[in-house]
């Protein structure tokens, strides 16, 4: 039994979580939040979530869980046959996580916990969203799906950070840049969260946010 660890408020807890589902595999879900106690470190080594707890041992890092899920249950695939395309649909993957949701993670505690960052932060990743936004618009298919027409773990990753994305510049600056620098993207993320997939996930995702937000207040989850 494949035991997914993390909460349903991790961007990268859910997209392994529609991985999953898209799948059809069976799997446990275990709650289990960012830590650095050496117990946790001996399961994910940098303390991070999701990981797997699979008969052979651990697996971390949400992309090798990803790829080793594709290499062990290839049916229904969630890359495309050819190689092109399947290097193509990373790189949609590694767009998005390390050029739009990684910037805009400097700004989640302002946008979604109630901190404050600094003015030159802000600057700094409006200029880097909106290179990312510009980048994924130059790559993004949308034919119906982001990498073309068949659904992959792009479009796993997708309909996790791009929302998040939005959030925080809608939070922070007032804005929908992605609408306007990908106009494609609100109507492809409407009809993705019409998949019964990511209708599941994104039940448990608002659950597990509001859970989030109360540990971190001190306050005892509802």
């Amino acid at each position: 039994m494949i035991r997914l660890c993390g909460f349903p408020a991790s961007n990268y807890y859910n997209k392994i979580k529609l991985a999953l589902i898209e799948k059809g595999l069976d799997f446990q879900e275990e709650i289990v939040y960012p830590s650095q106690e050496e117990a946790m470190l001996a399961e994910s080594p940098m303390g991070k979530v999701p990981f797997l707890r699979l008969g052979e041992g651990a697996l971390a890092e949400s992309q090798a869980i990803a790829e080793y899920l594709e290499d062990v249950h290839p049916q229904p695939p969630l890359y495309p046959r050819d190689a092109f395309q399947r290097a193509k649909v990373r790189e949609l993957i590694e767009v998005m996580e390390l050029h739009l949701e990684l910037p805009a993670r400097r700004l989640y505690g302002e946008a979604f916990f109630g901190g404050k960052a600094s003015d030159e932060a802000k600057r700094e990743v409006e200029r880097l969203l909106a290179k990312g936004m510009r980048a994924l618009g130059r790559i993004a298919r949308f034919g119906p799906y982001i990498a073309g027409p068949e659904y992959t773990h792009a479009d796993c990753a997708a309909i996790v950070h791009l929302p998040t994305v939005v959030g925080v510049t809608k939070t922070i600056y007032g804005t929908d840049p992605l609408a306007t620098l990908v106009p494609a993207a609100p109507a492809y993320l409407k009809a993705m969260f019409a998949r019964p997939a990511s209708k599941t996930m994104n039940e448990a995702r608002k659950a597990g946010l509001e859970t989030f937000l109360a540990l971190r207040k001190g306050a005892a989850p509802r």
